[in-house]
């Protein structure tokens, strides 16, 4: 028959639709009922952290320096000689040249390398904690009327007592 609305259905149909339904099979001589849990499955994935990046600036500063510099003069001494008599004419075409020299600071400048800087990575190796919620089942052992249950001494003496 087939179901219409939900309100006339066989067993049989209703079972094939909805397979969720808990399966009893009554007269059993024994059976078996596989209990379950959840274990973590922890993997590791490697994401961006951030970013390092290293660059330069130029920087700039005034320098003084007292630099010791050298120059000549030239000095005129006059010396008299008492009034002796020379063979020399009076003339103005005598005349002495004296180069005078002085030094001039020239400032240049030059690079030098001061300091290296070296940037590298390292695997540090750390411990961070996870914590999650795990499921697991356990059996409930019901029974009516005067039903006796013998283990087998695995542990199931008090199995509701847990």
């Amino acid at each position: 028959m087939g179901d219409f609305l939900g309100l006339f259905s066989d067993d049989k149909s209703r079972n094939q639709e909805n397979d969720t339904e808990p399966k009893f099979q009554d007269n059993q001589t024994s059976g078996t009922l596989q209990l379950h849990k959840e274990e973590l499955d922890i993997t590791k994935n490697n994401v961006d952290a951030g970013e390092v990046v290293l660059s330069k600036d130029v920087v700039e500063e005034q320098k003084t320096m007292d630099v010791p510099v050298m120059h000549e003069e030239v000095v005129i001494k006059r010396t008299p000689i008492n009034n002796e008599r020379s063979d020399e004419t009076i003339s103005s075409e005598e005349t002495i040249h004296i180069p005078v020299t002085q030094e001039q600071v020239e400032v240049n400048k030059y690079t030098v390398t001061t300091e290296e800087i070296s940037a590298s990575k390292r695997q540090v190796q750390e411990t961070q904690q996870v914590q999650e919620t795990l499921k697991h089942e356990e059996v409930h052992v019901n029974t009516t009327g005067s039903v006796d249950i013998i283990t087998d001494g695995s542990g199931f003496e008090d199995i509701n007592n847990r």
